[in-house]
């Protein structure tokens, strides 16, 4: 059985929300950052990088990163048609998640949540702070127009790059407590009706 390695409010949300749409039997480990044992010698050897998502797969083999475990998933359950099959809809998912997980998460959420990961100046941090915020949000005005007439980021089903969006839609509103732009906040909405993501709410902590 898998494992996944899980720490709240982490993009470790988003394989969550997968691992419940899928629905096949999994452990879940978590891992509490307030105690930094993200750090301990014991995850460390379990994965170096010492962050989270990490998926131990049956073999004891762990895969990591969540464009990497996203598609591991896919891959292994073809038939909940996560990821496209057809040339163009797989481009554009893995367009969609690179741009949901690079730009919205990476550079933006990391530099509002994380300052002093690039500075230990107060009113450096401040500044950080508000250009990430100022980033977030511009990064999603992208995706508000790319979800326009539209449910999902792309076709017509939900796909791995649903379940990126949709943490980073978590952070945005649950936990910073800012306001959408339309499509994406209805999307936000679709998203809280799913069975997988209600499960992630309730594991979360979130009504």
């Amino acid at each position: 059985m898998t494992t996944l390695c899980y720490a709240k409010k982490t993009c470790a949300i988003g394989i969550h929300v997968l691992m419940e749409e899928i629905g096949a039997p999994y452990d879940l480990r978590i891992v509490d950052f307030s105690k930094k044992e993200q750090k301990s010698p014991d995850y460390l050897a379990l994965n170096p990088k010492g962050k989270v998502a990490a998926l131990v797969r049956d073999d004891g083999s762990v895969v990591t990163e969540f464009a990497a475990i996203a598609m591991w998933l896919a891959l292994q359950h073809p038939e909940k048609n996560l990821m496209p099959t057809d040339p163009e809809g797989m481009i554009r998912t893995i367009e969609a998640l690179d741009y949901v997980v690079g730009t919205v998460h990476m550079l933006s959420w990391r530099m509002y949540r994380r300052p002093d990961a690039y500075s230990d100046i107060p009113e450096a941090m401040e500044q950080l702070k508000q250009r990430g915020r100022d980033a977030m949000m511009a990064a999603f005005e992208v995706v508000d127009a790319q979800l326009a007439g539209r449910e999902w980021m792309v076709g017509e089903r939900l796909t791995l790059a649903d379940a990126a969006l949709y943490y980073n839609e978590y952070w945005a509103v649950d936990v910073a407590g800012w306001e959408l732009p339309p499509n994406v906040a209805a999307h936000f909405e679709r998203m809280k009706e799913r069975p997988s993501v209600q499960a992630n709410r309730v594991l979360e902590g979130v009504a």
